[in-house]
């Protein structure tokens, strides 16, 4: 337990994402020795400590999304009194689409230590699952539930060339894909993982019209999406010509936006400089 003057720390815990044998022996020492465990579902908690044969010594606190704040003050107390809090989250990594972000950065503000226990991640599984390329990924979070925000956000990958990983609810992945058939293109690849780690773990693999048609019947269960990164698109100097028209009317001086726009698209500034002035000449 605590001491006198000494200052506690946050250890931010991995937890399973189905399978309970994916937990880690310092998850079920950190869960034992805890003098406060922070838990998104207390329930959820309880039985994973039973399932591990773990009895928590310490206090077990509620820590999910709209009492996040409220608790906040409570934990920081602790850890300055020295106290280490174990925080869990339902499945995977706490602060990662799920609570835990404001209390690291609180700790971080003032100082205090804050660990980790690596293990299960919703995000990496998937990658490694997809078949897609994991050199270089970004993570998207859920995607927006509206229509017109969900067009717009998924406009912003058009040109992404990384790999994106996204979070879905199973009631709304159909709409998600034949969306993203429409705006990245029915051709890009992907693949929608389903119940990762548990009894009916699925991975489906295809192009985004495939799965778009494939979803449309309905899928059940926790799901994450993987898009592939988007193909480098080959652009000549004429196609150019038009963005830096835009540009200079809108009052940038040619020089420079013609090597902006030149430098942006990997063509040489001199033959696209050149293209806009013959253009000029040729109306």
């Amino acid at each position: 337990m605590s001491s006198p003057g000494t200052t506690g720390r946050l250890v931010l815990a991995a937890t399973p994402l189905g399978d309970v044998r994916d937990a880690s022996l310092r998850l079920a020492e950190a869960l034992a020795e805890a003098d406060v465990i922070a838990a998104e579902d207390t329930r959820r908690l309880r039985s994973l400590t039973t399932a591990l044969g773990v009895s928590p010594r310490g206090r077990v606190v509620s820590f999910y999304e709209d009492v996040e704040t409220a608790r906040l003050p409570k934990l920081l107390e602790s850890l300055r009194a020295g106290e280490t809090v174990v925080l869990v989250t339902d499945a995977g990594m706490p602060s990662v689409s799920d609570p835990g972000f404001r209390l690291v950065a609180a700790c971080v503000a003032e100082d205090l230590p804050v660990t980790c226990l690596p293990g299960p991640s919703a995000v990496t599984t998937a990658l490694a699952l997809s078949g897609l390329p994991c050199d270089r990924f970004c993570f998207e979070g859920f995607a927006p539930r509206k229509p017109g925000e969900r067009s717009k956000w998924l406009a912003s990958l058009r040109d992404e060339p990384r790999t994106a990983v996204v979070f879905e609810s199973p009631h709304r992945v159909a709409s998600l894909l034949a969306d993203a058939a429409s705006v990245l293109g029915a051709d890009r690849r992907a693949a929608v993982c389903r119940e990762l780690t548990k009894t009916y773990e699925e991975v489906k693999r295809g192009t985004l019209s495939e799965l778009a048609a494939w979803a449309a019947e309905g899928v059940r269960g926790e799901i994450t999406v993987v898009f592939a990164g988007a193909e480098p698109r080959s652009v000549s100097v004429a196609d150019l010509v038009g963005e830096v028209q835009s540009r200079v009317a809108s009052g940038e001086r040619l020089k420079s936006a013609a090597a902006e726009v030149a430098e942006a698209a990997g063509v040489s500034k001199k033959e696209l400089y050149d293209a806009v002035l013959t253009a000029r000449t040729a109306k």
